[in-house]
């Protein structure tokens, strides 16, 4: 996909390769928005990790479900449900992008926060994101 310059995305730059834009939108310039990779990725999670289970007709095992826990009692055994489901969704799902070298959950109140540390598989720096929801 080309590069469209000012579409909203803060890492393009001449050269990146870029991606469509999650959600789907149409930019300022009246073509598709796009992402840089770094942005791409992190899009790619929070698409994983907050579909539900049967959400998407024609994938319904797609997503993690976390969303499903927002209301579970804050404790030990919630953290490390989401920790697995994490874990477990992300390598499933983005093997082909990622390496996932950790996960850490927290739950406060209706908030849900979720850190994962990663490698994109093509370099060697570890990076992490953390993604928020809250019901």
């Amino acid at each position: 996909m080309d590069q469209h310059p000012g579409q909203g995305a803060g890492d393009v730059r001449e050269g990146d390769v870029v991606d469509f834009s999650f959600p789907y939108r149409i930019g300022s310039d009246g073509v598709t928005a796009a992402a840089g990779r770094e942005d791409h990725i992190r899009e790619l999670m929070e698409q994983v990790l907050f579909t539900r289970k049967g959400e998407r007709v024609n994938r319904p095992d797609f997503g993690a479900g976390v969303g499903d826990l927002l209301f579970n009692e804050n404790a030990p055994e919630m953290a490390a449900a989401v920790q697995h489901l994490v874990q477990s969704a992300l390598q499933n799902w983005l093997a082909g992008v990622i390496e996932v070298r950790g996960v850490d959950a927290a739950s406060e109140a209706s908030l849900l926060s979720v850190t994962v540390r990663y490698r994109v598989l093509d370099e060697t720096t570890e990076r992490s994101v953390t993604l928020t929801r809250s019901a």
